[in-house]
């Protein structure tokens, strides 16, 4: 069974900041991390491979650098990585991005096998879309799971996959038909330890490097920012909060009455929270 990972390289959140005369974000300095919502779908992949067998294929798009986060994939435990990378993929919204992992996942089914799954974390920390997962899905007609909290059951052999699927009000559980398409929520995993075999492999490894030519892509007006309807007018920093933080009087209470005497305080200054509470308590 072949399992391929979409990755993202992203700058670490914690350190973004913006500019503020130009208002965009400041990269220069900022050190880039995986996705972390990623490292739920390769822990996932690795996992299925690990019982059911076969490969797990990392791939991302991005600058050069983003081999750094190829490596540390491989460091976890993928058994190959393929990096995506060409100057004409440069300001790819979330349309344009889809387009050319779709190309190159359509390639890497004709280089190293099609893939039976293919997973992605729900979103990334810079882009919050999560449109890309589906995009991909939809332009190569696979069956998409979004919002899986955990793969129930695999069956190879019978092609079919069962999982459950967060969604507002509970669970669902689905099942479909592989090949699949899958993104993975947070929380549901914990990406494993990379062995010192493994390390040493993702060191030696090579990595293959695609640009737009060699994935196949024939039509560059898809790309880039020809293939960008998106247009961000702006980028800003929220301001600060002008009141501060309250801390309620409840270190002379007992323990029982602290709950009662912290939920009445918040009903006293936010009386539309507990009107709120008794309609729906009552069903309306």
């Amino acid at each position: 069974m072949h399992i391929v990972v979409c990755m993202k390289q992203v700058p670490d959140s914690a350190q973004i900041r913006v500019h503020p005369v130009t208002n965009t974000i400041m990269r220069q300095g900022v050190p880039t991390i995986i996705n972390p919502y990623d490292l739920f779908a390769l822990e996932e992949a690795m996992r299925l491979r690990d019982q059911f067998g076969g490969e797990v294929t990392v791939l991302t798009m991005g600058p050069p650098m983003a081999e750094d986060s190829l490596r540390k994939a491989l460091t976890f435990g993928a058994d190959r990585a393929v990096l995506l990378t060409d100057r004409t993929f440069a300001g790819s919204d979330t349309l344009a991005t889809s387009f050319a992992l779709a190309s190159a996942l359509s390639k890497i089914g004709e280089v190293f096998g099609p893939p039976s799954l293919v997973f992605t974390g729900k979103q990334t920390i810079d882009g919050d879309t999560a449109q890309v997962g589906p995009g991909i899905a939809k332009r190569l007609a696979l069956h998409q799971l979004t919002y899986v909290a955990r793969i129930v059951a695999l069956d190879p052999d019978a092609a079919t996959i069962t999982v459950e699927r967060r969604a507002e009000g509970g669970i669902q559980v689905l099942s479909t038909r592989l090949p699949a398409l899958i993104t993975m929520l947070e929380g549901v995993n914990e990406i494993r330890r990379g062995t010192l075999e493994s390390a040493y492999r993702a060191a030696c490894a090579e990595i293959v490097i695609w640009n737009a030519a060699a994935a196949g892509i024939g039509d560059l007006g898809k790309c880039g920012l020809r293939g960008s309807p998106t247009i961000v007018k702006k980028v800003f920093a929220p301001s600060p909060r002008a009141e501060k933080v309250q801390q309620l009087p409840t270190a002379d209470l007992p323990a029982e009455a602290v709950a009662e005497s912290v939920i009445r305080e918040i009903f006293k200054r936010q009386p539309a929270i507990e009107g709120d509470l008794v309609r729906f308590s009552a069903g309306q």
